[in-house]
């Protein structure tokens, strides 16, 4: 048994200080110099009370730490009322940030911090339900290996950069609920991932969608609410996976008989367009079809009889220019 013998109790107890300090303190000091100058920009605000200089900031509420190189990898601060300004330029002080989320801060306004581009870790971007505004600026394209954006719920204008085609990671592209206007960018065809989700609803947008989506394997793509023009069934595909369309209340126009749905269809909304034709046969079976609107269109013929077609009730049909049949009057 190996036993530890001082002379003095002194030098014993500097032996577990220093111990102590050393193993309690596992946050980098530039990530909390980042952290508490963030705080600082924030006017200190009660949100981040917990973010205390004399403790270690990987404890700290809305912070992630890695568990091995215990750098800051996420920054969560959402809901909260009282935190007010701009976004401030030391989160690009955090480089092995993966993940920033700045969501429900009603107060938060000004552009897109450009110091985000600094941010090469970054996987998962979320600045949604805020007051941001100006355009969605072209460097998000620079950090290669996003996965995730969420723009949403903001007063963000102009037109969407046709540079973010070039993030070869994305599969999640959330942009709608603000003042975005001009075309869907043609370079929206190039996003590879299995199972896009993209969200351009409640904006301005214009022109024709773009012929290039046809190349994307949509899992959920919502267009809804802006003044776009034209065909629309490049988003539709026998082979594809999707399982939500909604191009509500635009002013597209096409023949719906010759679109062929995806199986795995949950939910398709198609409601105040000017779309023509008639409900082709194909869609009685849609046996996971959940949620269907095509009323307000220039639809004609008898709905197709079988599948889920005729569980829906009149107000997902009517103002049609000749469509009939169950759930509406009986064909003449």
């Amino acid at each position: 048994m190996l036993v530890l013998t001082l002379k003095s109790p002194l030098p014993l107890l500097f032996f577990f200080i220093f111990f102590t300090i050393s193993f309690a303190e596992l946050c980098n000091p530039n990530d909390k110099k980042a952290l508490l100058n963030i705080k600082k920009a924030f006017n200190n605000a009660y949100y981040f009370a917990s973010w205390k200089p004399e403790e270690d900031c990987c404890t700290w509420y809305s912070v992630e730490c890695d568990e091995n190189s215990h750098r800051i990898i996420s920054l969560d601060i959402s809901t909260d009322n009282e935190i007010s300004g701009q976004i401030p330029p030391y989160v690009g002080d955090l480089p092995f940030l993966q993940s920033l989320m700045l969501h429900k801060l009603p107060n938060l306004v000004g552009p897109i911090q450009p110091a985000i581009a600094k941010l090469h870790n970054l996987k998962h971007l979320d600045i949604s339900w805020t007051n941001i505004s100006g355009t969605i600026p072209d460097f998000l394209s620079s950090l290669s290996k996003l996965t995730y954006i969420r723009l949403s719920f903001s007063n963000l204008s102009g037109a969407i950069p046709s540079s973010l085609s070039k993030l070869p990671n994305l599969e999640f592209l959330q942009l709608d609920r603000s003042k975005l206007t001009g075309l869907i960018p043609y370079s929206f065809g190039d996003f590879k991932a299995k199972g896009f989700y993209l969200y351009l609803s409640h904006n301005k947008l214009s022109g024709k969608i773009p012929p290039s989506l046809s190349r994307v394997d949509f899992e959920s793509v919502d267009l809804s609410r802006n003044k776009l023009e034209g065909d629309a069934s490049m988003i539709f595909g026998a082979h594809r996976n999707t399982w939500k369309v909604d191009l509500s209340r635009n002013l597209l126009e096409f023949d719906m008989s010759k679109v062929v749905f995806s199986r795995s269809l949950f939910m398709l909304d198609l409601n105040h367009n000017k779309i023509f034709g008639g409900l082709p046969p194909q869609m009685t079976k849609l046996s996971n079809l959940n949620s269907f609107n095509v009323s307000y269109n220039r639809l004609c013929g008898q709905i197709p009889k079988g599948g889920e077609l005729q569980r829906f009730d009149v107000y997902s049909y009517f103002h049609n220019k000749c469509l009939c049949g169950a759930p509406l009057e009986s064909c003449k």
